[in-house]
């Protein structure tokens, strides 16, 4: 995907609204999705997580690549796939930022949660799939999530 892929992506997935509701309603749908996926599945807050769920097969290493996303996608506002491919297009990394990378990844799967007139209000990450697979679940998780309610559910 290119960065003019992303950004557009990220304009696509504005929210009217979320709160704990809405996070449980977007976890559900994630398991639902990844189902026989061996993947670690969380949204979070910058300091509460709403819901965290690892899957048969995932393992602790996914944990901490979950929570290195999610760092990242709240720090930049931007999904950490669009991160990582803009640092990739200009050859740089996250050190430059003076990023520990204990801390932060700029690799694909935490997608942040936009609500319109609020902005960035939690994050929601996958991890145990190749980068842009992970992305791709989580992008259709709220996707899924928009249609909803939009039909009322």
């Amino acid at each position: 995907m290119t960065i003019e892929d992303l950004q557009s992506e990220a304009e696509s997935l504005i929210l009217d609204r979320f709160d704990e509701s809405q996070a449980l309603a977007l976890g559900r749908i994630l398991v639902d999705l990844a189902q026989g996926l061996p993947v670690v599945i969380n949204i979070r807050t910058a300091n509460r997580t709403l819901f965290h769920a690892a899957l048969p097969g995932s393992a602790p290493l996914n944990d901490l690549w979950v929570r290195r996303k999610s760092n990242t996608a709240l720090l930049f506002q931007e999904a950490s796939l669009l991160v990582g491919t803009r640092n990739q297009s200009k050859g740089e990394a996250l050190a430059r930022h003076g990023l520990d990378p204990a801390h932060y990844a700029d690799n694909g799967g935490a997608v942040p949660i936009v609500v319109r007139g609020a902005g960035v209000v939690a994050v929601a990450t996958v991890s145990g799939l190749p980068q842009v697979e992970d992305h791709g679940l989580v992008v259709q998780g709220l996707r899924a999530l928009i249609a909803a309610a939009a039909s009322g559910e």
